[in-house]
């Protein structure tokens, strides 16, 4: 039961959080600098304090992307933080 409340709840993310291909593509590559750099401080910020962080190779960019979801949601982190550090993590 739990594992399908899981499920329901990564569906519920994944439409509630979009982030497309298209808003990506428009973003500066100045703005994706500055969000890289943000998002490894708070990479470790936010990761270190629950648990061992993960290293940016060790998830896929789709992967990652589920997973700054989920824990976007159990952490109650932020938009931009998320965004900083998904896109932190899909560059490593």
């Amino acid at each position: 039961m739990k594992s399908i409340r899981f499920v329901v709840l990564i569906i519920v993310l994944a439409v509630a959080m979009p982030m497309s291909a298209a808003s990506t593509a428009e973003q500066t590559k100045a703005e994706r600098r500055e969000l890289y750099r943000e998002g490894a401080r708070e990479w470790a910020i936010y990761c270190g304090q629950c648990h061992n962080v993960r290293p940016g190779a060790e998830f896929s960019p789709a992967q990652w992307q589920t997973i700054m979801m989920h824990m976007r949601s159990r952490a109650n982190l932020p938009a931009r933080n998320s965004r900083a550090m998904l896109e932190f993590l899909k560059a490593r």
